[in-house]
């Protein structure tokens, strides 16, 4: 039996960046991004507010980022679909 990964997010394997989560953790992560994106929206459009919107949305964003590339697989490289 395989040691459970110390990483939320894998490498992916063609391209640059990480896949889908593979563990509960990080699909709480994903799925809280998610909600949160959709919430705003509605939020922000209903306001009439498009700019803050778009600053909601960035923001979110770079949190995302930051935990994938702190919890996710690395070395994080250009990946051509070997191993």
């Amino acid at each position: 039996m395989h040691p459970k990964p110390m990483f939320w997010f894998p490498v992916k394997r063609y391209g640059w960046g990480w896949g889908l989560p593979v563990c509960w953790q990080g699909w709480l992560v994903f799925v809280s991004y998610m909600i949160l994106i959709v919430g705003g929206v509605v939020y922000f459009l209903l306001q009439r507010n498009p700019l803050a919107l778009f600053g909601y949305i960035w923001g979110l964003t770079a949190i995302l980022v930051v935990i994938v590339a702190v919890k996710g697989e690395r070395p994080v490289a250009w990946r051509w679909g070997g191993k």
